[in-house]
């Protein structure tokens, strides 16, 4: 993969929570802009 960004699993529980935690906050993040579009 090139660029500097490559995706690494964390080690452990905390890596499983965070991604865990992350894709509700990014589902979260979605839902309140699709509202915000759609009211418009």
């Amino acid at each position: 993969m090139r660029g500097g960004f490559r995706v690494r699993p964390l080690g452990g529980g905390a890596g499983c929570l965070g991604m865990i935690l992350f894709s509700i906050v990014a589902s979260v993040l979605l839902t309140v802009c699709v509202n915000v579009i759609a009211r418009h």
